[in-house]
C-alpha cells in the first residue's frame, strides 16, 4: 500500500511538472514568437503579412513529427540561417535559457496535436 501510494505521488508530481512546462513555454511564446508565428503556432502573426518566407506553422502535426527536439532547439537558439532555414528566424540563444526552450518546445509540441 505504502508504494501505491508513493507511485501515485510521483505521477501527480511529474504530471503538473510537464503542465508547468508548458504553460511556462505559452508564456515565452506569446511573448517572443507569436508575431511571427501566430498565437496558436498557425504562421499567421501580425509580422508574417510582410515576411517572405512566411513563418513555420507550427501547428501542422505531420511536418512538426519530422522535427526532432534538438532540431527545435538549434533552430530555436541559433536562427533559421544557421540551420539551412529562413534568415527571417532570428537566433534567441542571447535572450532565452535552456529551460525557456525547453520549455517553449514542450508549447509548440501541444500546439502540433
Amino acid at each position: 500500500m505504502k508504494y501505491v501510494f508513493l507511485a501515485i505521488s510521483v505521477l501527480s508530481i511529474s504530471s503538473t511538472s510537464v503542465a508547468a512546462d508548458v504553460a511556462a513555454g505559452k508564456t515565452k511564446f506569446q511573448q517572443m514568437c507569436a508575431s511571427c508565428h501566430g498565437a496558436t503556432g498557425k504562421g499567421d502573426g501580425v509580422a508574417a503579412a510582410s515576411l517572405n518566407p512566411k513563418p513555420r506553422n507550427l501547428s501542422d502535426a505531420a511536418y512538426m513529427k519530422t522535427r526532432s527536439d534538438a532540431v527545435l532547439k538549434a533552430i530555436i537558439m541559433n536562427g533559421g540561417a544557421a540551420n539551412g532555414k529562413s534568415a527571417m528566424m532570428p537566433p534567441w540563444k542571447a535572450s532565452l535559457s535552456p529551460a525557456d526552450v525547453d520549455n517553449l518546445i514542450a508549447y509548440i509540441r501541444s500546439l502540433a496535436k
